[in-house]
């Protein structure tokens, strides 16, 4: 059975929609994993339930999607470009309609390397946006600290909104400006090497082990792209469990990613000199533990959100809708 030609536009378009209907919907949880990353001295949060209750009740309900437009613009290139990679990685690798093992791990590779281009700038601005309320809460928490008698409470509660109110005037578009103003282009780029060391070893576990996954009950003599066979409630579970597995697997590295690309870092928070420096220091202060921060919010994004797509992808939307415009 000869292997389906996919076209790049149709992988595009199925990428993009992806990306958009798992952001929307996992977004929160995305924004309580940044914080909680990030929590190094006083803890404002002691969980990720706390974070998104606190989060609601001091910064309204769309506080919970701070820094989601950022995502929402960029997440349409960023999946499609990892989808689309990844696909074409494996068309070119594969011989009579079959992939090696380590035409897998080097297809999950290059999709990953190719995404960093769009991942590192969009991540770079999510995360400012997303830990700006953090911050907010940190300095209210230490000015009400001192306050012994009720009649601080006042000014504790201006303090709070006052904070809360800058955290809300910063924009992803006044952000840019700024780090291209101070920094130049690389400004955007802060944290490239982290993010192809987190990026490059998810892919190289989520797509091998998506694959096997979705191919699971298929028969071996059939050597046809998966896409014409495989059900859509397989492809939705497969995407769920590796990327759950990628999630986990990785979060150590996404939490040196978070800590190198903050700028604004709440009082007695370190700042890092780059990959090793962030790596020891949190080590020396935070101990091992503090490397598996958020791990439990990654799996609940990310499972949902490779779910989403790869059944997406694999309905054949984008197909459907150059069908409808041609």
């Amino acid at each position: 059975m000869p292997e389906k030609k996919v076209s790049l536009p149709a992988k595009l378009i199925n990428g993009g929609v992806a990306g958009l209907v798992g952001v929307t919907c996992v977004f929160p949880i995305d924004l309580a994993k940044t914080r909680l990353q990030n929590q190094q001295g006083a803890r404002v949060y002691s969980g990720m339930l706390d974070c998104l209750t606190k989060t609601v009740r001091t910064e309204g309900y769309f506080g919970m999607y701070r820094g989601a437009a950022v995502n929402l613009t960029l997440v349409t290139p960023e999946k499609a470009i990892k989808l689309a990679a990844n696909d074409i990685f494996r068309q070119k690798l594969s011989k009579d309609g079959k992939l090696p093992f380590w035409g897998e791990i080097l297809a999950g590779c290059g999709a990953g390397t190719c995404q960093v281009v769009v991942t590192t700038p969009m991540e770079m601005l999510k995360i400012q946006l997303q830990d700006a309320g953090r911050l907010a809460a940190q300095r209210s928490v230490s000015a009400s600290a001192p306050a012994a008698s009720p009649a601080p409470s006042l000014v504790t509660s201006r303090t709070a909104q006052a904070g809360h109110a800058a955290a809300r005037r910063a924009s992803a578009t006044s952000i840019t400006l700024e780090l291209l103003r101070t920094r130049g282009l690389r400004g955007l780029y802060r944290g490239t090497g982290a993010t192809l060391l987190r990026d490059v070893p998810f892919s190289m576990i989520y797509f091998p082990l998506f694959a096997k996954l979705n191919a699971v009950g298929r028969r071996e003599d059939l050597h046809g792209n998966p896409q014409d066979r495989a059900p859509f409630m397989q492809s939705f579970m497969a995407g769920c469990a590796a990327g759950s597995v990628a999630a986990v697997a990785v979060t150590p590295l996404d939490v040196i990613k978070t800590r190198l690309q903050t700028l604004q870092k709440g009082e007695g928070e370190d700042s890092y000199r780059g990959i090793i420096d962030c790596t020891r220091r949190i080590l020396n202060r935070e101990g091992p533990l503090a490397f598996l921060k958020g791990a439990t919010c990654r799996a609940l994004v990310i499972a949902p959100l490779f779910g989403i797509a790869q059944g997406v992808y694999f309905l054949g939307i984008g197909e459907k809708v150059l069908g409808l415009l041609g």
